[in-house]
């Protein structure tokens, strides 16, 4: 099968990891990300990341939560109608501690009245 790979250069040691089991199995694995194209502008970027992921069978994804790119290539996923399967995601967000902090505000609040989060100077 013919697989592309899209995620955040942040997961570059698991996404190598991955490729070579992938690749160990039989598959035909790209990853655009780590392509170097100095030469290319912001458009040729996405134009390259959309022919490779034209080119796949499916696309695996390995996502901070903060990639723009990532977010992008999905978007491209998506218009083509291709399988995806989702590899990694972060679970560490600024989301989750928006959430967390709203749970436990007052326990923070309480600690930063303390001076146990900082010292003023």
């Amino acid at each position: 099968m013919k697989i592309t790979l899209i995620g955040s250069h942040a997961y570059r040691n698991k996404m190598s990891d991955y490729k070579k089991r992938l690749e160990s199995e039989g598959h035909e694995v790209k990853i655009p990300a780590f392509d170097t194209h100095p030469e290319f502008n912001e458009m040729q970027i996405l134009e390259y990341n959309l022919n490779i992921i034209v080119w796949a069978e499916r696309v695996d994804i390995f996502w901070d939560q903060r990639s723009f790119g990532t977010v992008f290539d999905f978007g491209m996923t998506f218009a083509l109608g291709k399988p995806i399967r989702v590899v990694y995601m972060e679970s560490k967000t600024i989301k989750n501690a928006m959430k967390q902090y709203e749970e436990m505000h007052e326990e923070v609040a309480d600690r930063r009245h303390l001076g146990e989060l900082y010292r003023e100077s």
